[in-house]
């Protein structure tokens, strides 16, 4: 597996070892041994996945920026197993100097690559094809108690979503979040 470290420190992204031959590919989406021997430490510590979850979605579809509050974040390692989103995440750590910044990646069934997200980021994604079937491992139950956001249109933020205001699919609790600024939340 292949570990790219991106403009956020603790946003990964990870390539893993396709084989390809006639009959197709294959490889490991996750190997908790090499899992741990690669990112832990970049990290600085390790990650234990307690919930799978998965989500299907047409063109337009945008979720997020979603993130559970203390005590309950959580650090997500996130996929799509089939189409192509734009995933993005944005930085709320506590004293951070990326705080309110942000980092795309395309992912997509054919690139294979995959998001890990550490504790203290909100997470969306658009999806940029016809269809899209999204996967995340999570490191922390869900808890409906903790559950918030902020809000994908802030424009302070400044995120490309690469689908047009009017082609977007929101849900309304995704269009009624605070921005950032109204509403400054640190993890």
């Amino acid at each position: 597996m292949n570990v790219i470290q991106t403009e956020l420190p603790g946003v990964l992204i990870l390539e893993p070892r396709v084989f390809e031959d006639a009959r197709g590919y294959f490889f490991e989406s996750f190997s908790e041994r090499d899992f741990d021997a690669l990112v832990a430490p970049v990290l600085g510590h390790g990650v234990h996945f307690v919930q799978d979850n998965e989500s299907m979605s047409s063109y337009g579809v945008v979720r997020g920026l979603h993130f559970q509050r203390p005590p309950f974040t959580q650090a997500k390692l996130v996929r799509c197993v089939l189409g192509t989103v734009l995933d993005v995440v944005v930085d709320l750590r506590r004293g951070s100097a990326t705080y309110g910044r942000h980092t795309t990646v395309e992912i997509s069934g054919e690139n294979h690559r995959q998001v890990l997200i550490d504790k203290g980021f909100a997470h969306g994604f658009a999806v940029l094809s016809e269809r899209a079937v999204f996967q995340y491992k999570c490191d922390e139950f869900y808890h409906p108690e903790a559950d918030s956001g902020i809000q994908l249109l802030d424009p302070a933020l400044g995120i490309d979503w690469r689908v047009p205001a009017d082609a977007m699919i929101l849900s309304e609790k995704d269009r009624s979040r605070a921005c950032l600024a109204d509403n400054p939340i640190e993890l």
